[in-house]
């Protein structure tokens, strides 16, 4: 927790505040926020920067910030050191960063806090012992206060006044007292709980799909299927944590814009952004060996399945009707993978069945953001390409969709498949009015807005559809 600021010393009145960006006066890092915008924007880009950075630093950041625009009202703001700037307006107050000054400019004067802006500039990184020459040219020997973050900074301190220490652990602090001295230490949050969110646990219930192929064919007694099937599940989760950190990165400003996530860790800059394009590929890459495991085949289901993820978090999610159906086809690819896994065939019915009903969740879910998005007073989503006036459409093609699901589910009860796997298969029939009953509330819940974003996490939630659930397994054991 960080000290009560009121009580906090706001050091040497007659020596100027000066004021690290990354990771002090904001909880995240420039350089991050304005890569993952340009690779968000063409991820081409990324066989570029190799080149940029063979000029220096310095060229590469310029090089980023010339190509993009980060909106300073939505960045993540360190209260402490905001406060501590407020407090002190009879003193020049200095932001001195390592981040270029195309996109530092813009940040002071949004704040309106600083006298002084000091930045890269394209040949010079202005970072540890640079930093410290330019703050000594500029105030001369121990003419200055200095907040910073990072073991760079104690090249920094050193030659400062005083210190606050921002962001960091004990162990920096005690090293920065012995440079100069502390007047604060403001330690990071711990990260446990915000990276257990980051990596969406409750998400892997959608995971739970590639075991239905084990219901469906009758195999759920056989240990061998069953295992593979698990392995399968624990692969497509790794996969998906893995996605869904890109897609929160990659999604930052976006996320920023949404009431609930901008709550998210790495949109509030309650994780770094360096440990998400870290742990996002590890993530990935345990997943892709545990699908190996379980058979190549799956693995490359797996790989697909990663690839379409991919491309619907850097483009295709902001394309008009194909990001609902690939999103369907996203949850159809988890019933592949849980066939493939278990050496069983593809059913038509299966995969028909999914790809309706699917398409409708999917729907629902465009349809619940837009409908906020009514609520709010805007006009459209930010990030996607659909407008409040497309509401009555989405909900038109979300229940047709939704019902041709349930007609599927009717024509497969006749069909020579289910009586060859089911001794009693007209009970199946119970499962229509159970389903058509659910979809239809569904889209009424969704209609008075009281539909959780995410239609899975309300299925999962909500006690009818729990209901539901359970009589649609009992018509099913009955008929087998």
């Amino acid at each position: 927790m960080s000290c009560a600021l009121p009580n906090a010393p706001t050091g040497n009145e007659g020596h100027a505040l000066c004021v690290d960006l990354d990771g002090t006066l904001l909880d995240s890092d420039i350089l991050y926020e304005s890569l993952l915008q340009l690779l968000a924007r063409n991820p081409l880009y990324l066989f570029l920067l190799p080149f940029w950075l063979l000029k220096g630093k310095a060229a590469l950041k310029r090089k980023i910030a010339a190509r993009v625009t980060l909106r300073p009202e939505l960045l993540p703001y360190n209260p402490d050191v905001l406060a501590l700037l407020r407090s002190t307006p009879q003193r020049p107050r200095v932001l001195c960063t390592a981040s270029d000054a195309l996109l530092v400019a813009p940040i002071a004067e949004h704040l309106g806090l600083f006298e002084q802006v000091i930045a890269s500039d394209g040949r010079r990184n202005l970072s540890g012992p640079h930093k410290a020459e330019a703050l000594v040219a500029s105030f001369g020997e121990r003419g200055f206060d200095y907040a910073g973050n990072g073991t760079v900074d104690l090249a920094v301190w050193q030659r400062a006044a005083g210190a606050w220490v921002v962001n960091n652990d004990a162990r920096l602090a005690r090293a920065a007292a012995r440079e100069t001295t502390v007047h604060a230490h403001w330690p990071a949050p711990a990260r446990t709980r915000a990276w257990v969110k980051a990596l969406r646990p409750h998400q892997w219930l959608k995971n739970l799909l590639v075991l239905v192929p084990l219901l469906t064919a009758h195999r759920f007694l056989e240990p061998d299927a069953v295992s593979q099937a698990v392995l399968a599940f624990a692969a497509f989760s790794l996969c998906a944590s893995g996605v869904y950190l890109l897609n929160d990165l990659f999604d930052l400003q976006a996320d920023r814009q949404h009431p609930r996530k901008r709550l998210r860790p790495f949109a509030a800059g309650r994780l770094p952004l360096l440990h998400g394009l870290l742990a996002a590929p590890l993530l990935t890459a345990t997943g892709l060996l545990l699908a190996w495991l379980c058979s190549p085949a799956f693995a490359g289901v797996l790989m697909l399945y990663y690839a379409l993820t991919l491309a619907y978090s850097l483009r295709l999610k902001r394309v008009v009707m194909l990001d609902v159906v690939l999103l369907a086809g996203l949850y159809t690819v988890r019933i592949i993978g849980g066939t493939i896994a278990i050496g069983a065939e593809l059913s038509f019915w299966l995969l028909a069945f999914s790809m309706f009903i699917f398409l409708s969740l999917a729907l629902l879910k465009r349809y619940t953001e837009l409908h906020a998005v009514l609520a709010r007073g805007k006009t459209s989503a930010s990030g996607r390409g659909y407008g409040v006036e497309d509401l009555p459409l989405l909900q038109s093609l979300g229940a047709a969709s939704g019902y041709i699901a349930v007609m599927v589910m009717a024509l497969y009860i006749n069909s020579p498949e289910s009586i060859e796997l089911y001794r009693h298969p007209k009970l199946l029939w119970l499962i229509c009015p159970v389903l058509l009953y659910w979809v239809s509330r569904a889209w009424v819940v969704a209609h008075r807005g009281d539909m959780h974003d995410d239609p899975i996490v309300f299925a999962a939630t909500d006690r009818p559809s729990q209901v539901v659930a359970v009589l649609c397994a009992l018509s099913a054991l009955a008929a087998i």
